[in-house]
C-alpha cells in the first residue's frame, strides 16, 4: 500500500482515538490500540475495533487495574509496573501502529535484538539521518520520504518514556495534518 494510503489511515485512527479521549462525556480509554484492531473499510478508510478492554474514566487522571491487559509490543512500559490506564497509555500504543505503518515491520521482531521492540529499534536509528531513512519501508515511494519522516518522528513522540512527555491524541491529530503529503499537491496556482 502506497504512503498516501498509510497516512489516511494513520489520520483517520488518530482522529478515532481523539474522539473516544476528547469527544465522549466521558472519556474512553481502548486499552488495546494495535494494528489489527483498526479495520479498513471497502475505501481504506480506518474504523477503531474491539472495545472488550475499553475502560471510561470515572474522574482524576486515570484508572488503577488489577489485570494486566492489551498486546506485546504495544503496550506503554508504565502500564506493566503501575497497572494504571490514562489516555497516554493508548497513545504509546497508537505511536506503535504509526512505526509499523512508516517501517513495515511487527512490533517485536528477531532483528531488533533479545528482548528489544520496535520503538527501541527506531529510536536506536533516529539519532543519524541516514540510518533514520533507512527505517522507511522500502516499498514506499523515495518523493515522500520527508513526510514519512515527519510521521516518524511523532511516532517517537507518542511512544515517550514518560507519559507525560506524550501529546494528547488531539495533538497527535493536528500534528498529523500538518504531515500531510497532499499539502502541496492541493495548491492551485495561476498565471496570469
Amino acid at each position: 500500500m502506497g504512503w498516501e494510503v498509510r497516512y489516511e489511515i494513520a489520520l483517520g485512527a488518530a482522529r478515532g482515538l481523539e474522539y473516544l479521549h476528547h469527544g465522549c462525556v466521558r472519556p474512553v480509554i481502548h486499552r488495546d490500540v494495535k494494528s489489527s484492531n483498526i479495520l479498513l473499510d471497502e475505501e481504506w478508510k480506518p474504523r477503531i475495533a474491539d472495545f472488550g478492554l475499553a475502560k471510561i474514566v470515572h474522574g482524576g487522571a486515570g484508572n488503577l487495574t488489577h489485570v494486566i491487559a492489551g498486546t506485546l509490543g504495544y503496550m506503554a512500559p508504565e502500564y506493566a509496573y503501575t497497572c494504571k490506564v490514562t489516555e497516554k497509555t493508548d497513545v504509546y500504543s497508537f505511536g506503535v501502529v504509526l512505526m509499523e505503518l512508516v517501517t513495515g515491520k511487527r512490533p517485536i521482531e528477531a532483528e531488533f535484538g533479545e528482548s528489544k521492540d520496535i520503538v527501541y529499534w527506531v529510536c536506536s536509528k533516529m539519532r543519524s539521518k541516514e540510518e533514520a531513512l533507512e527505517l522507511v519501508d522500502s516499498t514506499i515511494a523515495k518523493h515522500f520520504r520527508e513526510d514519512v519522516m515527519k510521521v516518524l518522528r511523532i511516532a517517537t513522540l507518542c511512544t515517550a518514556k514518560m507519559p507525560s512527555s506524550r501529546p494528547s491524541m488531539r495533538m497527535v491529530v493536528q500534528m498529523l495534518e500538518e504531515a500531510d503529503p497532499c499539502a502541496l499537491t492541493n495548491i492551485v496556482t495561476t498565471h496570469d
